[in-house]
């Protein structure tokens, strides 16, 4: 999972400087139309947009992530849900189901301390991080560390004999 992950990675990585390269000069060709375009309109819409524009890249990067998270979080509080998010979203070497729960189980959170707190981690240092790897590089790495993590803990798990599940990274 790791290999294809950083391999996404790089070719996701190559992708977004090919586009950025591409966009740039069409705009330098296209430059003099911003003046017959229309405006858009919208307080709400120019506000997010402005919200958005300020952010690092780390913090865009990392708003999906967050938005993952909270999705999980938020599909566990529905009662149709939870024999669904028991199978696929946490993790237990005893399960049916192995492979899958070791990426999923990375975004759940039971506790909405837990998650607001790892959230908040995650934001405080993504400017940094995702300056120092970029944005591709970084992502491969939060998902290699929560399918790493999850594999640690289904070793534990078999060593100790104790097969309860677990969720997070």
């Amino acid at each position: 999972f790791t290999g294809s992950a950083f391999g996404s990675a790089a070719i996701w990585q190559y992708e977004s400087l090919k586009s950025r390269v591409q966009t740039y000069f069409e705009e330098a060709r296209a430059d003099w139309m911003d003046k017959m375009r229309p405006q858009k309109r919208g307080d709400f819409r120019k506000q997010v947009n402005s919200w958005w524009n300020n952010l690092t890249e780390g913090q865009r990067t990392v708003t999906g992530i967050i938005a993952a998270n909270v999705f999980v979080f938020c599909l566990w509080r529905l009662p149709g849900m939870r024999r669904i998010m028991f199978t696929y979203f946490t993790s237990n070497p005893s399960s049916r189901a192995l492979c899958s729960p070791m990426l999923l189980s990375t975004f759940s959170h039971f506790s909405l301390f837990h998650m607001a707190a790892n959230m908040y981690v995650l934001w405080s240092f993504s400017s940094s991080i995702v300056s120092l790897l970029g944005c591709e590089q970084f992502v491969a790495v939060y998902l290699s560390a929560g399918v790493i993590s999850t594999f640690v803990s289904y070793v534990a798990k078999m060593a100790t004999g104790r097969f309860e599940p677990s969720l997070g990274a």
